[in-house]
């Protein structure tokens, strides 16, 4: 397959900048009572930093063993962006390293995901980048100058399509891509809902039962008389 390289966006816009702000008050487990699709898979987890990740994806998709265009594309990120690494479903070689985060923390990248595996994970924490994937491992790619790889096209990770400019999202629990505009539908009306979980859970304390204050118990009242 010969090389796709595609044309990267510029930098964030104004609406991208607010919708950012917006989802960084958000608490991400939220967003999944309103979605179903874009969550990857549980096991590509954080292994280093401890903010929130959000930013705009920024694709590549390399072979098994050769960085060579990560390298490249790591000097073209810019403020926000994630680097999303397809790795062609290699799961032994690490692409991401010391090197390559440091490279991307100086462009001012929010951080990366590997849909395989990373290194150097003592200096990656030195560096404080969040950085997702599989694990880790001392066998690392190398430039092998393999004319085969992606930049900015479409890509699977954790199980997820993601296509550049798509929002990630990333904390403890792991990692949502999503459409902006799907998100920007939601986000306002998940930002009441935390605002509102301190009082539920101030009512759990005083004793009143999840179901009532839910809606649940009324629902199951309502299925047994229809039975």
């Amino acid at each position: 397959m010969p090389l796709d390289i595609r044309e990267l966006p510029g930098p964030l816009d104004a609406e991208q900048t607010e919708l950012f702000d917006k989802l960084r008050q958000v608490d991400f487990p939220t967003l999944g009572h309103y979605l179903e699709e874009g969550f990857c898979e549980p096991a590509l987890q954080r292994q280093v930093g401890t903010d929130k990740l959000v930013g705009r994806a920024v694709t590549v998709r390399i072979t098994a063993t050769d960085s060579t265009l990560l390298h490249h594309v790591a000097g073209l990120v810019g403020p926000g962006d994630v680097v999303i690494v397809d790795c062609g479903g290699d799961r032994r070689h690490a692409p991401l390293g010391e090197v390559v985060v440091n490279a991307l923390a100086a462009r001012g990248a929010a951080g990366a995901v590997v849909d395989g595996l990373c290194t150097d994970i003592d200096a990656l924490r030195q560096v404080g980048l969040p950085v997702y994937s599989y694990g880790r491992t001392p066998l690392t790619t190398k430039l092998h100058g393999i004319p085969d790889g992606a930049i900015g096209a479409p890509v699977s990770i954790g199980g997820v399509p993601v296509h550049t400019g798509d929002v990630v999202l990333g904390d403890a629990n792991g990692l949502i891509i999503a459409p902006a505009a799907r998100l920007a539908a939601i986000v306002d009306e998940a930002i009441t809902d935390d605002a509102e979980e301190p009082e539920l859970i101030a009512q759990l304390w005083e004793g009143e039962p999840l179901g009532s204050l839910t809606g649940a118990t009324e629902t199951v009242r309502r299925l047994q008389s229809s039975v």
